[in-house]
Order: structure tokens, then sequence, then C-alpha cells
């Protein structure tokens, strides 16, 4: 289904504003793995959770069914998108045919302060791998992504930078569902190693580490299926 086959509910410019600012928390809730894949969220409790009407909620989870974060299911409501296997492949099929060239462009264009950039978002990943517990491990998770969109801002093509968004938050959907239990999603040190490409100048290196990064990152899928907490304990209501 394309954009011109979504049917959005009627809303004024303040009710849209109020649904996109629920759709931002749902999408960092469903991102950061407090909601959990098929987790089901209802229009009448998103509404009373952010006190909005029905319209506003229902329009806010339809922007994340848009983005392929939320699915909807007719006459069951909607849910947290739960990938398949083939559509965890097909994530990062995508990720390799993409990120090498983004990491190509990216190299042609770093400055001294998109290094330092690059710099502070690994030293707040390394931060949260040294913590434990459950919070710091989500927010290891997003950090991890934001490097990602990092460099897709870096790049320069605002065009590939939506595709990224819309991937990288597909990719916690899977590494929710599928990832290994106390391995990280993303390496650090993989990271660490990219920065030095781009910081040299390097874009075939970058783009070749890219897509050994992509691998590891996948190779580390498994199909254990995990449980979450309640759209209300998930928003922490």
């Amino acid at each position: 289904m394309n954009i011109a086959d979504q049917t959005f509910p009627a809303v004024d410019s303040a009710n849209e504003d109020r649904a996109q600012t629920i759709r931002d928390q749902l999408r960092d809730a469903i991102v950061d793995r407090r909601l959990a894949p098929g987790t089901k969220l209802s229009e009448g409790e998103v509404g009373t959770l952010f006190d909005v009407s029905r319209t506003v909620a229902r329009a806010a989870l339809q922007m994340l069914s848009f983005e392929g974060l939320v699915r909807t299911e007719r006459n069951r409501g909607a849910f947290v998108a739960n990938p398949s296997p083939e559509e965890a492949r097909q994530v990062f099929a995508s990720r390799r045919l993409i990120e090498p060239g983004i990491a190509i462009a990216a190299a042609g264009r770093m400055t001294p302060a998109h290094v330092a950039a690059f710099k502070a978002q690994l030293d707040e990943e390394g931060r949260f791998i040294a913590e434990r517990g459950p919070n710091a491990r989500r927010s290891e998770i997003k950090a991890s992504g934001d490097f990602h969109l990092l460099l897709a801002s870096v790049a320069g093509n605002a065009i590939l930078q939506r595709f990224m968004e819309e991937l990288v938050a597909r990719s916690s959907l899977v590494i929710a569902l599928y990832g290994r239990s106390g391995v990280s999603s993303c390496g650090h040190s993989e990271h660490m190693n990219i920065l030095e490409a781009l910081e040299n100048g390097n874009s075939e290196r970058a783009s070749a580490l890219m897509l050994h990064h992509i691998d590891h990152i996948e190779a580390d899928l498994d199909l254990r299926v995990r449980s979450g907490p309640a759209l209300r304990q998930a928003l922490e209501f």
C-alpha cells in the first residue's frame, strides 16, 4: 500500500500536533523495546492515556502503520508490528544495499564538527554498554541505531535519511523479537572502526566495514521471541 492508498482521520492542526506527539512517544517505546512486537494498541486506551479523542489516537496509530511499526487488522485493531523471519532478512538486505553507499557519501563530507559529533555519540554508546539493567540496555540499543542515523545525516541525502529512519526503526523491532540476550545489537568497536575510516577519508574501507558490520548484526539474531509489558507499563503511566 502506498501513501495514496492511506486514509487518515480528519484532524485540525492542534490535534495533528497532538497526534504527532503521541506518535513520537509510541515510536520511542517501540524502537527502544519497551513495547514488544505483537502488543495490542487500543485506540481507546491510547486516547485515555494521553487524554485525547479516539480520532486523534487513531491518527497517531495510522502514522505508525504507514512507517511499518504498527499493523492494523480489520475488526481486531492495531498491534506493534511483529516481523517474520523473512521480513527480518529483507530489512537487513535493504540495509546492505543502502548503507555502504551512505558510508561512501559521508566519507567525502566529513568535517571536524562531524567527527566530534560521532565521538560524542560513541562516548554515549560506550557509557550505556558499561552500565547494567534493562534501561541501560535499551538506551545502548537506541544509541547504536543513532550512530547509523547520524551517518545518514552526514551523507547529505534527505531521501536516504528518511529511508534509514524507517530501516533503523524496523531493525529495532527485528532485534527486539530475534536478538540474542546479552549480545550487543550493534558492535561498539565496529562503529569506532567505521569512524576511523571516515575520519581518514577512506571511503572504500568505510563501505566495506559497514557491510561487515551489518552482516554481524544479522548474525546476532535468533528465533527466540520475548514478551514485553502492557501499553500502560511500557509508557510508564
